[in-house]
C-alpha cells in the first residue's frame, strides 16, 4: 500500500490515493505527498501545478523579518504555545466553578478568587495568541483551513470574554454578592469562555496526536 503525508500537519495515511481532505488539519489533497523509502514525491495534484517564481536571496528583504524569525524559532524550540495555553486551560474551569459556588452560596471570597484568576488568564492570552499564530505560520505553513479558523475564533472569544468579565467585575465588585439577573449573565459569559477554550483544546489535541483519530 502507498503512504501519503500531509505537508501541513504531518498526518500520514495509507491508501492507493491521498484523501480528499486531511482528517486532522482539513487541508485538501493537493497538500499530500507520497512517502517512499527514499524521499517523498508530490501527489498528482501538486506535480501538475506550475512552479511559482521565488525571489532570489539578493532581492529578498531580510533585515526587517530577521527579529521575527528569531522569535518564531525560539517559540517553536521551547514549545511556548503548548506551555502558555495551559494557563487558561488550567485556570478557567476553576474560575467557572468558583463563580458557580459564589452564586449558589452567596460567598464573595470565591468570587474574588475567580476575579484574580481571570486577570491572570487575560494577561496570558497575548502570549497564547501570538505563539499560536507563530506556530501556525511556521509549522503549518499558514494554511487557513477550517481547523485553524475555529482555533482562531476560539482564541479571540476567550480573550474578549475574559476582558469583559475583568472590566465588569472591576466596575461592579458586588455583581456576585447579591441576587440579580446580572450575575446569571456573568456566569453565562464564563461558560461561553470555557466552551471556547475546550473547543480550541480539542482541535489542538487533534493536531498534536494526529495519528490517533
Amino acid at each position: 500500500m502507498r503512504k501519503w503525508k500531509c505537508t501541513v500537519c504531518g498526518y500520514v495515511q495509507t491508501g492507493n490515493e491521498p484523501p480528499e481532505k486531511c482528517p486532522v488539519c482539513g487541508s485538501d489533497r493537493s497538500q499530500f505527498i507520497e512517502v517512499t523509502e527514499g524521499k517523498p514525491t508530490p501527489s498528482p495534484e501538486t506535480s501538475e501545478k506550475p512552479a511559482t517564481l521565488q525571489a532570489s536571496p539578493e532581492t529578498t528583504p531580510k533585515a526587517a523579518s530577521e527579529p521575527f524569525d528569531i522569535i518564531s524559532r525560539w517559540i517553536y524550540k521551547f514549545h511556548i504555545h503548548p506551555m502558555s495555553v495551559h494557563i487558561p486551560n488550567g485556570l478557567l474551569p476553576v474560575s467557572v466553578f468558583f463563580v458557580f459556588l459564589a452564586i449558589l452560596f452567596t460567598f464573595t471570597p470565591l468570587a474574588t478568587a475567580s476575579y484574580f484568576n481571570m486577570i491572570f488568564v487575560l494577561c496570558a492570552m497575548p502570549v497564547v495568541l501570538y505563539s499560536g499564530y507563530s506556530d501556525w505560520k511556521s509549522r503549518f505553513k499558514g494554511a487557513l483551513t477550517r481547523v485553524f479558523k475555529i482555533k482562531m475564533a476560539c482564541g479571540g472569544t476567550v480573550t474578549l470574554t475574559a476582558l469583559i468579565l475583568v472590566l465588569w467585575r472591576t466596575a461592579d465588585p458586588m455583581i456576585l454578592g447579591q441576587p440579580s439577573a446580572g450575575r446569571w449573565l456573568f456566569l453565562l459569559i464564563h461558560l461561553i469562555m470555557l466552551a471556547a477554550a475546550t473547543v480550541a483544546g480539542y482541535y489542538g489535541g487533534k493536531l498534536v496526536f494526529k495519528d490517533k483519530r
